[in-house]
């Protein structure tokens, strides 16, 4: 098998600008690439090897905005960033904390494993946890 790296996850953005705000105030990122598209362009943000590349929306969503830690249906569900301290992180954020589901406490899995889920703004569900360790010997599949 060849070398396999996580490259990235794209999103498309009513407002790409706010997007790239919001991932870069509260998460780190910072511009990696503009890629310019006549009058709309692509936009790589990284943090770490961590790449997110905001596309413009051209069309408006089909179903309303999903809750609690993201849709129920196949496909993504949420992406996820580890912080040491969730209720810090929230403070942090103030009122760009769109809590959808949380905080909540996951002691009886992993002791101190905490997490809330957030809307970024277009209301994609974004989980902040604290505390998450890898299981020792996890059951093979």
């Amino acid at each position: 098998m060849s070398a396999l790296t996580f490259s990235h996850v794209a999103i498309s953005c009513k407002d790409p600008l706010a997007s790239e705000r919001f991932y870069s105030k509260y998460f780190g990122f910072k511009r990696a690439r503009v890629i310019p598209l006549g009058e709309d362009q692509i936009v790589f943000i990284k943090t770490g090897d961590v790449y997110l590349e905001l596309f413009k929306a051209t069309k408006q969503a089909p179903a309303p905005p999903v809750g609690a830690d993201g849709p129920q249906y196949p496909g993504w569900r949420h992406i996820a960033f580890m912080v040491d301290n969730v209720d810090a992180k929230l403070t942090e954020m103030g009122d760009d904390a769109k809590i959808t589901l949380g905080p909540m406490n996951f002691d009886s899995f992993i002791p101190g494993w905490r997490t809330v889920w957030v809307a970024d703004p277009d209301g994609n569900i974004v989980e902040i946890s604290q505390g998450y360790v890898d299981q020792e010997n996890p059951p093979q599949i």
